[in-house]
């Protein structure tokens, strides 16, 4: 179902001045943008970083022990794996390497698919949209004004995050952690990570967001990608090809 058309992608996205009601969610003054996928991030972000629940730290830690990172697993990671798809025998390579941290990324996997699932069905329109507005930086949430970070988006310019979210999926995909999850959710990272490379939100304020046209052209290039080919255009730092 990622591979929807451009046409059905555009019906009713993008109004980032209006916070659109939802009785389902407390009402946030200030909030802008798609009130369901505000909720949707911010718990996200919650249970990723902001509160993240001890079985969630102790797999960051299982895998700091592992990776050698100084600080945060995810970067050193990324680093093996662009070292392991630019060389002979990726992607056994590779395979190997996360095979130890097998456990802590069935945590991780488990914990992220638990919070897209609580909502959004898996693979519909509505998870389509809230990549692009994420991608776009069209989310405004008072909720994060003490981190100085209150359009929900990809930290960064470039947004490097995308690539070590992908490093991460791809090896869940390959250890057979809810592989087929991971293979239809990457296109929209990869979907986001193209928006936010032409955008360039800020982080405090909410962009207006691209046109439509722009966006659809978009989502028809990146949502039927295959993880083949998806590898080989996260190996492009820090933009995609082309962009």
């Amino acid at each position: 179902m990622l591979r929807v058309s451009a046409a059905s992608l555009a019906t009713g996205m993008f109004l980032p001045n209006v916070a659109f009601a939802d009785p389902t969610f407390p009402d946030v003054p200030n909030m802008l943008g798609d009130r369901k996928a505000n909720e949707f991030w911010y718990e996200f972000d919650n249970v990723a970083l902001f509160d993240a629940s001890p079985e969630m730290l102790a797999a960051y830690d299982a895998i700091n022990n592992y990776t050698g990172g100084p600080d945060f697993f995810t970067f050193t990671l990324l680093n093996r794996w662009l070292e392991a798809i630019a060389s002979p025998g990726y992607p056994h390579t590779y395979t190997d390497y996360v095979t130890p941290i097998r456990e802590p990324l069935q945590v991780i996997s488990g914990v992220q698919l638990s919070v897209m699932d609580k909502y959004y069905r898996p693979y519909s329109r509505e998870i389509v949209d809230a990549y692009a507005y994420f991608g776009q930086g069209v989310l405004f949430d008072p909720r994060r004004t003490d981190f100085e970070a209150e359009v929900h988006t990809m930290d960064g310019d470039p947004p490097i995050g995308y690539h070590v979210w992908y490093a991460i999926q791809r090896a869940m995909m390959l250890l057979g952690i809810d592989t087929a999850r991971w293979v239809r959710i990457s296109p929209l990272v990869g979907f986001a990570w193209a928006l936010q490379s032409i955008a360039k939100p800020n982080h405090r304020s909410p962009n207006p967001g691209l046109p439509m046209a722009q966006v659809n052209r978009l989502a028809a290039q990146w949502l039927p990608k295959s993880v083949n080919k998806l590898d080989q255009d996260f190996r492009s730092t820090p933009y995609p090809p082309g962009i």
